[in-house]
């Protein structure tokens, strides 16, 4: 079907909830929940009268109507919003149907799909039904403490306490282009404070720019961006994946500083293209659902071979000088060490990075605290982890995301608590014994592998950068094997193995 037409003034026309959910769901697939709307109104009342209008005026009987089908063939749980019955809002019976839909979703293992579209709380039905907001996020918070992955659609507009409860909690949550996306209601707030609320900020560009929704899509987009999503969630509940045979070679023992050099190189691939030519089913995530995002920090879902994951991936291409890792980075790994534990995926972080930020902002962005934060929760998180030492491997920023089941390197990448440069100036106040301490502090993946802090070592014929495609072919068949292994082993046991591993070093 037609999914979306233009108006005379150029604007996409609302789709209603019946519209978008036959427009995302497989032809034929969708099946309704909902039961019989109780009378809520006193007979001969003027929201009565309202309720009655708004059933002719939409075409449904409640601002939410719940069901099932199938988007690529999976089965979905459906929850969709209608902002023609009352501007969407949000009643004890449209509250009930909310938390009825989730109940079932969990009580039948099924994903859920939400799109709302609101303006918020039923002002007809007053504070019970703003209360309503708890039970929903109740409803919404058991749903996900089952490990079910819960893909949230954001339509124009959803504002209030929509927006304020489950609209704001999903795995994956992406919006409509142009979509007014807000808490507070501008005319609420022009009216309480006599001028017009800032222009642009209830926006899902707005909201995309500042870290707090994935992505921006037309509906037209929707099923693919599900099935992909939904390749990766859903994979905890299939067999665990086929262990890959990955053979050691012998390595050339070649001096440190060659190694630190080498992965300096601009044509050295990175976590974007490790994706790229290692990985399928990618489906980038962005920011920190907080209000913050930082472009040296990728967090995304992808598949290696048959092993579904969360990955954590600094990003050499995105930071800069100007731009170097910061806390909100480390805040973005703490989101994805959250989604790993929500869902019950491994985790595969990968360090390739200068360092971290040294600056008055760093400071007062709390650096040294996300960089504690990171580490305590990664070292517990009960989900598998693999650790790729993709490049360099500089201070506080790299260490914060390496702790891990296992620790891959490639051949020519190096751990420091400094640049060697950086650790010349402090003993010696020049740079020029950088090389000589590269090899003195055992920087090199040869030496991380003596030492017991790498576990496998992804070689470079003779360096990543000349055979980029090859290389990163190579570095994923390494993640699939140790994922493939992390799998089959019991999660207590896991978790007392990576506690020792990290006990006895340093």
């Amino acid at each position: 079907m037609d999914t979306a037409t233009q108006g005379t003034t150029g604007r996409r026309e609302r789709l209603g909830a019946l519209e978008l959910v036959t427009g995302v769901l497989d032809p034929g697939s969708w099946a309704r929940w909902d039961g019989p709307v109780p009378e809520v109104a006193p007979a001969g009342s003027a929201y009565a009268a309202e309720l009655a209008a708004a059933r002719d005026r939409s075409g449904v009987d409640e601002a939410i109507v719940t069901g099932e089908g199938l988007i690529r063939g999976r089965r979905v749980a459906v929850i969709a919003g209608e902002f023609r019955f009352l501007a969407g809002s949000i009643g004890g019976t449209a509250a009930e149907r909310i938390v009825e839909a989730f109940e079932r979703a969990r009580r039948e293992e099924l994903p859920l799909f939400a799109a709302p579209a609101s303006g918020g709380t039923r002002m007809q039905e007053g504070t019970p039904a703003f209360v309503g907001m708890v039970k929903i996020s109740a409803a919404c918070a058991t749903f996900k403490d089952a490990g079910l992955p819960y893909l949230v659609y954001l339509r124009h507009p959803t504002t209030g306490g929509v927006f304020a409860s489950w609209g704001s909690l999903g795995h994956v949550t992406v919006a409509e282009p142009g979509a007014t996306i807000g808490f507070l209601g501008a005319r609420v707030y022009e009216s309480l404070y006599g001028h017009p609320f800032p222009e642009g900020v209830q926006t899902a560009e707005n909201l995309f720019e500042h870290g707090l929704i994935d992505a921006i899509l037309p509906v037209e987009e929707l099923a693919e961006v599900a099935d992909r999503a939904l390749a990766v969630l859903g994979a905890p509940r299939e067999d665990p994946p086929e262990v890959p045979d990955v053979p050691k070679e012998p390595l050339p023992d070649l001096p440190a500083w060659e190694s630190v050099s080498r992965s300096r190189r601009v044509d050295r691939p990175g976590v974007r293209a490790l994706l790229r030519l290692g990985a399928t089913d990618v489906l980038p995530l962005h920011g920190t659902g907080q209000g913050e995002y930082d472009p040296g920090m990728l967090m995304a879902l992808a598949r290696f071979g048959g092993a579904a994951c969360i990955v954590l991936g600094q990003d050499r291409d995105r930071q800069t000088r100007d731009e170097p890792l910061s806390p909100k980075g480390l805040r973005v790994a703490r989101r994805g060490m959250k989604l790993a534990h929500e869902l019950g995926l491994p985790l595969v972080s990968v360090i390739d990075t200068a360092g971290a930020a040294l600056s008055k902002e760093a400071e007062e962005g709390g650096l040294a605290g996300e960089i504690a934060r990171c580490l305590a929760e990664l070292v517990m998180l009960d989900a598998p982890t693999v650790c790729v030492l993709l490049g360099q491997g500089t201070g506080g920023g790299a260490l914060a995301v390496m702790p891990a089941d296992r620790v891959i390197s490639a051949q020519h990448s190096w751990l420091s608590p400094l640049p060697p440069e950086g650790a010349s100036a402090i003993l010696h106040r020049d740079t020029s014994h950088a090389a000589e301490l590269a090899a003195s502090q055992r920087v090199r993946s040869l030496d991380l592998l003596a030492d017991g802090i790498v576990d496998r070592i992804v070689a470079e014929r003779p360096d990543a950068a000349d055979e980029p495609e090859d290389f990163c072919r190579r570095m994923s068949q390494a993640i699939q094997h140790e994922l493939a292994v992390l799998a089959r082993q019991d999660p207590r046991e896991r978790l007392a193995a990576r506690l020792e591993r990290y006990r006895r070093l340093g």
